[in-house]
């Protein structure tokens, strides 16, 4: 089957099945063809606005039914959505608005950088009609917001247009019945699961905000058969008391899969006995689709650790820091090739690609291969501790502190030391729950060698991840450093 313009399956399914509920925001459904009719108009308003094919459009809206009216009304423009996160701090946002240089802002109130803005809120008025519009396609499906590595804010804007392959499309993204959405739209995972149930013919329900208990009662409510979830979503599902995550039905679910960061071996292990290996995936692909990996739960129990080996005839290597290819088991950084070759799947605003003189790309992530091509997950290029002469990877350190019951997340930096040249320093998020030193020490004993131990540590009750299962690493050192050039 050929290709089809995410604005036509819209439009199809409004005429085909108008009355079917398509999107649910919590408990707020949303038909076909409401979705078709509110875009129509918002389309019209937008063009109003000046918006032209190929323009963004900057969408800074929380999870709600106007973010996807907002996403369609830019494709049947032509125009290419660019989500940001609504609580954004104002810097970090006005750095985002001028690499994409949008003609109309979405969800704010007052005019950025002289540009044009409509509230959130904003109801089209009488003269925008809600029939449909000359069909086009826009030249970038999306344009995602990244703080990268350096924590220098960039875009990333795929190469494919606004079009739904159905036969590329991955299985994850194809509900039987209910897609869950439990992530922030303005990021990539939430992103795609969430229109690609819909363009597979299913239903997102999507929630406004994560909340572990509230996660499971969607999933008994709407029969939900596939749903994606960053490591500390799991973790804190896991971490509700038994009685309460026992309390709800989920034998509906088909499909579980987990990304966007490493999952503690432990807590991928504990899914797996309480769903089973056949409903628990991993996978690990940068939003720069330079390719990806995969694995299912019952290959996981005979490669524990690892995200799985390459798929769709993407390409994967290990170098060492002077381009020179490791051999397996040995830690380097991970360079992918897509299968339409350098440079075919995506391109940054406000950023320099990581690529080899022959084309092979990198997004700053560690890791290795054992001796039957599956990759295991290591840490970020910039995120290694140097301590006294080794190499020490957060990842493994973050994996074994969170494996402590009284251990909700936890972040390791390093921080420097006159000695050692880089110090292990742990933040862990204990939720108020009193843990020493010492017990953590007793903690890590079978699990780390003592080089690897944190030399210290620091206890927060805040969450430490936002919502996506993100963190910024880089801030957080950034604020230890200035406390210890005070002291």
């Amino acid at each position: 089957m050929a290709k089809i313009p995410y604005v036509r399956l819209i439009r199809e399914f409004a005429e085909r099945t108008p009355e079917r509920t398509v999107i649910v925001i919590e408990d707020v459904p949303v038909t076909c063809a409401e979705l078709e009719r509110r875009s129509n108009r918002l389309a019209r308003a937008y063009a109003a606005q000046g918006v032209r094919e190929g323009d963004f459009v900057s969408i800074c809206l929380p999870n709600c039914a106007e973010y996807f009216h907002a996403c369609i009304a830019a494709w049947k423009l032509g125009a290419v959505p660019n989500p940001l996160a609504p609580a954004m701090p104002r810097m970090e946002r006005d750095a985002l608005i001028a690499e994409a240089d949008p003609t109309l802002i979405v969800g704010l109130d007052e005019p950025v950088q002289g540009r044009r803005t409509l509230p959130a809120g904003y109801e089209p008025g009488p003269e925008f009609a809600d029939g449909p519009l000359p069909e086009l396609v826009a030249p970038h499906e999306r344009a995602m917001a990244s703080g990268g590595s350096t924590g220098r804010p960039k875009l990333i804007i795929p190469a494919n247009p606004a079009l739904y392959d159905t036969e590329r499309a991955m299985s994850l993204f194809k509900p039987r019945n209910a897609m869950l959405v439990p992530g922030p739209l303005y990021h990539a995972g939430p992103f795609s699961a969430a229109w690609g149930g819909i363009f597979a013919g299913g239903k997102s329900v999507v929630m406004r905000r994560f909340d572990a208990e509230r996660c499971l009662q969607l999933i008994e409510q709407h029969r939900v058969d596939k749903v994606f979830f960053v490591p500390t979503m799991l973790n804190r599902i896991w971490r509700l008391p038994e009685a309460v995550r026992k309390r709800y039905d989920v034998s509906s679910l088909e499909y579980v899969g987990t990304g966007g960061a490493p999952c503690p071996q432990w807590l991928f292990r504990a899914w797996i006995e309480w769903l089973g290996p056949e409903r628990l995936f991993e996978g690990y692909g940068p939003s720069e689709r330079i390719g990806r990996t995969f694995i299912s739960g019952s290959e996981w129990l005979q490669h524990p650790g690892s995200v799985g080996r390459p798929v769709d005839g993407c390409r994967l290597k290990i170098l060492d820091g002077d381009g020179r290819e490791l051999p397996q088991g040995e830690v380097g950084e991970i360079y992918m090739l897509p299968p339409g070759g350098a440079g075919s799947t995506f391109h940054y605003r406000g950023a320099e690609r990581r690529v080899t003189d022959d084309g092979w790309e990198s997004v700053g992530d560690m890791g290795w291969l054992d001796e039957d091509g599956y990759l295991y997950i290591a840490d970020r290029r910039t995120d290694m501790i140097l301590c006294g002469g080794r190499n020490v990877y957060p990842a493994e350190i973050e994996a074994a502190l969170n494996a402590h019951p009284a251990i909700r997340a936890s972040v390791v930096i390093g921080l420097p030391d006159d000695d050692l040249g880089q110090r292990i320093h742990a933040i862990v998020e204990t939720g108020g729950a009193a843990v020493s030193d010492e017990e953590l020490r007793a903690h890590l004993e079978p699990r780390l060698v003592r080089y690897k131990w944190p030399h210290s540590f620091e206890r927060v009750t805040r969450p430490l991840f936002n919502e996506a299962g993100k963190v910024r690493r880089s801030a957080l050192r950034d604020e230890r450093l200035v406390r210890v050039e005070r002291s």
